[in-house]
This record gives C-alpha cells, structure tokens and sequence, in this order.
C-alpha cells in the first residue's frame, strides 16, 4: 500500500511539474543576424501563430551579439531560439540546445554560402590580392560570418584570418559587415547570400559598391531549437506548429522563408568537423 501511495505522490508530483513547465510564457530567442527591431518585427507574425498553437504567452528575446542567447538558453531564460548553425553547435554543447527544423526558400533549398564582399572599385581578383589589407568578420559564433571564412582563409592560405589580414574586427552583424565594405573603413568582409541580396532589395547597398569576391561551398541552414530539457509534449506542440505554420500564416525567418522542414542535430555534422579540423577553442568562439 505504502509503495502505491509513494508512486500516486510520485505521478502527482510529475504532473504537477509538468503543468508548471506548460503554464509559463515561452520565450523565443533571435540571434542578431540583423536589425534587432527588424528582426522582431519580421517574427511578429510567427510569435503570434505559436501563441495561438500553443496556447500560451510567447515572447521575443534578442541579445547585441550571438554569445547572449546561448547565454540566456544556458540559464534556461529561453524554451526556442534561432540560432545560425555554429552558434547551433555552441548552444548544443553549452546550453542543451536541440535542433528540429530549417527554413526552406522559394528554391526549395535549405543550405546557403559565405560571401567575400569588397567595395566595387576594389582592385582584387583574389582572397590573395587582400594579404595584409583590412577585414571585417561578423562574429566568432557566426558560421557564414565566422567560421566559413576562417576556413576558407586557412584553407587557401595556411593561416589565420588574424594573421593573414593586416588589421582585423568583428563587426557583430551581417548588415554592419556590409556597411563597412560600402563605408570604405574595411577592405573586405564577410556576409552570405540572404543579407547580400536583401540589402541590395532595401537599397542599402548597390552592386556597384559592394562586390561578391568570392562565395564558399553551401552551408546546413539556420536551425530552430528548444531546450532538450523541456517536456517531451510541449517540444511535439513546438514541431508540430512550426512545421506546419505554412499552411495558416506567412512565415517568418532569415531570409525569404516559404515553410520549415525538420531536421536532426545529426544534420549539422559539417560544422562539428569544421571546428574539428580548424582546432577552434570554446572560448575563440564565444568571445
């Protein structure tokens, strides 16, 4: 008898935590890719479609640089987040961060490149041309505007974009990469194919000022993840609404996003190898 009663207790207590997870807001982190106000404007719509699915108060948080989300994950003051697939990696490794679906774009693709962007007027045919000149990356969790070309340049020059380049900075976003490039204060930058062309779209940049040097091999799109701790059930109503948010709503996300497929952490393997292979340190990546 008493062995029933401790295992009523015991259920009770579960679902009582359980009830507890369900009951609180669910907070949904942005990584700063872009504009901060842009970026919560343009999720707006998917905040609004998750409340209503979920049945619960979603909110938007975003942080000034990558670090502060996996930050935020890591003391569980997010449920999802948005990250790109290596900041995905830190998160994993750091917070218990679970990958489980990709945007997909008009081209039916999931996978994007890393640009080497130069003003117009810039003299260089080659990433050669640009030893010892100035550049500007991203961030260090940044995959497109991190650690894409750090290989690139590691792989084409045997060394370090720190010591290939004469004078090198982050500039914390993909569209302050840009701005650097059309601004003249750098002479090259990192960025990729969705910030490139959308800030040619928005006027912000022009062909003329901002050239594509170079562009890598693709890349496994940005993930969405949630907490790996979080309820079996509340994770299936998470999937569930995201995968199938097309079919109601206009969806939102980096880049021009038509629909969510899932995916699995095994599917961001490539990047597990290329932090392998450049031998980057946690601390490198999360600075």
């Amino acid at each position: 008898m008493k062995k029933l009663i401790s295992a009523s207790i015991a259920a009770a207590v579960l679902t009582a935590v359980s009830a507890q997870a369900l009951a609180k807001d669910i907070i949904m982190g942005l990584i700063p890719a872009e504009n901060n106000e842009e970026m919560i404007q343009k999720f707006e719509p998917m905040r609004a479609y998750l409340e209503k699915k979920l049945g619960q108060k979603v909110k938007v948080y975003t942080a000034t640089d990558y670090s502060g989300v996996i930050e935020a994950m890591k003391k569980k003051r997010l449920d999802i987040a948005w990250f790109g697939p290596l900041s995905y990696y830190l998160a994993e490794q750091e917070a218990g961060a679970e990958a489980f679906a990709v945007g997909v774009m008009p081209n039916g693709k999931s996978t994007y490149k890393s640009y080497f962007v130069v003003p117009g007027d810039s003299p260089a045919k080659s990433l050669m041309d640009l030893k010892g000149k100035s550049a500007a990356f991203v961030d260090p969790a940044s995959t497109s505007g991190g650690l894409m070309p750090t290989y690139l340049v590691k792989k084409m020059t045997g060394m370090m974009p720190e010591q290939f380049f004469g004078k090198f900075t982050w500039t914390g976003s993909h569209d302050a990469a840009e701005m650097a490039v059309k601004n003249k204060t750098v002479d090259i930058a990192a960025d990729n194919d969705i910030t490139y062309p959308l800030m040619l779209s928005k006027g912000l940049i022009t062909k003329e000022s901002n050239r594509v040097l170079m562009e890598s091999p693709e890349l496994p799109g940005s993930p969405l993840t949630y907490r790996r701790d979080l309820p079996d059930s509340l994770k299936k109503k998470i999937r569930d609404a995201i995968l199938n948010a097309h079919k109601e709503i206009k969806v939102s996300g980096y880049g021009n996003i038509v629909r969510y497929d899932a995916v699995t952490p095994a599917d961001y393997q490539p990047i597990r190898d290329m932090v392998k292979e450049l031998g980057l340190k946690k601390e490198q990546m999360l600075k």
